[in-house]
Parts: C-alpha cells; sequence; structure tokens
C-alpha cells in the first residue's frame, strides 16, 4: 500500500513559508490542504491561468472560494501558453508555469515564499512519465521521470506526493467532503497521458497490482545512474577542455564520448542532441585524423564543427548576441 497524503506531507521537510502551485484539481487540492493544516499561516496558494479554456475564469473563481474558506492567500497569474507549432499543448503549458515562477522570484523578492514551491504530481503521474519516456525511447535522464526535489532559478521545488496513489487522494478529499474541479481535457483521448491513464494503467493495475511502487523504484534506479554520469562527465570535461580537444576526446571510449558531448552540449548550450545525431557525431570524431578532415553537422539546435584541433558548436539561428549560440559565431571549417 502507498503513502497517505498526510503522512507524505509530514515525510518531507520544505524551508518554509512555502506556496503550493494550485490547480483547483484533486491533486493540488489535497496538498494544498495537508500543507495548510501542517504549517498553519506559513503557505500560500498560486494559480496560474494559462487562458486555454473557455471554463479558466471558472477555475480561478472557485480557487477563490477555497482558498478564503482556509483563510489562504491566493496569488493568480495569468500567462500565455499557446503551444508552438509541433508543441503539445501539455508541454507550452509546463513551460509557461515554470517561467512564471522564476518570474515571480525574480521580481517579488519579498515574497519568501515564491522560494518553496510545492508541485502536486502524485504516483500515477510518475509512472505515466515513465511509461511516455519508454514509448520514445529515452535515455536515463527521461526513465529518472520526475524528481522529488530540485532547485531551478533560486526557487526549491518539491514534489511529496509522489509516493500516493491518485485512487488515494481522491478518496481522501471525499472523506473530507472537499469539492474540486474536474478538468474535462483530462478525458480527452487525443492526448498520449490520457490514453496511458484510461487504457494502460486499469491492465498494469490488473497484472501487476505493486507496478507504481516497482516502477518508481526503477525510476530512481535510473535517476542514481544518471547522477553517476553526470558526475563522469564533469570530470571528463576537465580533462578534454572546452571547448573540446579532438585528441583527447578520442583517447575516451565511445560511451564516455557520448555521455561528455551530450553533457557538454546540454550545459554550455542548452541543446540535446538526438540519438543519430551524436552517434554521427561520434562516427565524425573518430575519423578525424588529419588535420584536413572537416566536421561541420546537424547537433541538437545547431552545427558542431571542427575549428582547429577542437571541436565546437554554434546555432545559426541565434548569432546575434545569443551567449548560447556557441564560439563559432562565424565558423571557421578549417
Amino acid at each position: 500500500m502507498g503513502q497517505t497524503v498526510v503522512d507524505a506531507v509530514r515525510g518531507f521537510a520544505p524551508t518554509l513559508p512555502l506556496t503550493v502551485a494550485y490547480s483547483g484539481g484533486a491533486d493540488s487540492t489535497a496538498l494544498l490542504l495537508a500543507c495548510a493544516e501542517r504549517w498553519p499561516g506559513q503557505v500560500q496558494a498560486l494559480h496560474i491561468h494559462h487562458g486555454l479554456q473557455a471554463a479558466a475564469d471558472d477555475f480561478v473563481r472557485h480557487c477563490q472560494a477555497f482558498c478564503a474558506g482556509l483563510q489562504l492567500p491566493l496569488q493568480v497569474v495569468h500567462v500565455q501558453a499557446q503551444p508552438a507549432a509541433g508543441e503539445s499543448p501539455e508541454d507550452a503549458a509546463r513551460k509557461a508555469r515554470y517561467k512564471a515562477f522564476s518570474a515571480l522570484a525574480q521580481v517579488a523578492p519579498a515574497l519568501a515564499a515564491i522560494k518553496t514551491i510545492v508541485l502536486a504530481q502524485h504516483a500515477d503521474d510518475q509512472v505515466e512519465t515513465l511509461l511516455l519516456a519508454l514509448s520514445r525511447g529515452a535515455g536515463l535522464p527521461g526513465l529518472a521521470s520526475m524528481p522529488a526535489q530540485w532547485r531551478r532559478d533560486g526557487i526549491e521545488y518539491h514534489r511529496p506526493l509522489l509516493g500516493v496513489r491518485a485512487d488515494d487522494i481522491r478518496a481522501w478529499l471525499a472523506q473530507r467532503g472537499v469539492a474540486y474541479i474536474v478538468d474535462p481535457t483530462n478525458a480527452d483521448l487525443r492526448f498520449t497521458r490520457n490514453r496511458i491513464r484510461a487504457e494502460l494503467l486499469p491492465v498494469l493495475e490488473a497484472a501487476f497490482p505493486a507496478f507504481r511502487e516497482t516502477f518508481t523504484r526503477s525510476a530512481a534506479h535510473a535517476a542514481q545512474a544518471q547522477t553517476l554520469l553526470v558526475e563522469l562527465a564533469v570530470q571528463d570535461l576537465v580533462q578534454i577542455g572546452q571547448p573540446p580537444v579532438i585528441a583527447r576526446l578520442q583517447a575516451l571510449s565511445t560511451a564516455r564520448q557520448a555521455n561528455v558531448l551530450r553533457h557538454w552540449l546540454h550545459t554550455r548550450y542548452q541543446t540535446t542532441p538526438s540519438a543519430a545525431q551524436l552517434q554521427q557525431l561520434l562516427h565524425q570524431i573518430a575519423a578525424c585524423t588529419t588535420r584536413g578532415h572537416k566536421i561541420h553537422i546537424k547537433v541538437g539546435a545547431g552545427f558542431a564543427l571542427r575549428r582547429g584541433p577542437v571541436l565546437d558548436w554554434y546555432n545559426p539561428k541565434a548569432l546575434d548576441g545569443d551567449p548560447g549560440a556557441g564560439a563559432a559565431a562565424r565558423p571557421d571549417l578549417s
């Protein structure tokens, strides 16, 4: 049996005061209520108005009424979350939320509660995230799924409900007689995550009753392995330099080359190569044995190229003063 909402909230120790990201749905309602009872006077709610549904204003009114009943402060922030071409609405909304969180922490430093934000993802969400990663052929970062705690842009994030089942959250609210919003988009089977929730999880439940616990354990193992790979990449990057010296890269095993290049591209340029792109880059590095050998191939959002003894990267669409454009603003292919 998984954790209860109350046990989960009692089991983590955030920096107070804190903010609960509150949508009005069952999960964030349970989290907000449990946190408010656990830390009276130390909790506020933050509702992000995505503007993606006709009922969004009704969601705000529900959240305002609920927080007024608990005598909790509530901030409502409006964001633009329209998805770009090829982007899922879920991804666009998530990016908009985190951008809003970061902006609040920067422009309102006096609001100490914004420095600790608590999110309501639960055990079923974690399983869905892992299954989505598997369906996409993800590597360890994807298989690690959602972390329980991390920092970004000076904000401390927590997900205390990752060990709590969705059914248990709703049962707890029913026992308390607490109403919550049922988002109609959650039943839209055009979205892959919704199909997993409605069609796949019941099958897994019947075949493997403990799948939430075992899948979550696998995700934790992947997260631990990824941590070790990052530590190794940091050490290797010191040895090969930035930008990487090709001869020093070639002295590493192919697996370590791939690991350190992914790390370098992600941390230095915030770009991620596809598996095919990385494989082609490794092939070019292996073949780079003469001074005249050129490298200039698509990698991530830009291009990897050889500049004398080193491998560099640049983004031709971001060469107008953006530090993330890469050192090779005017590529020298010699």
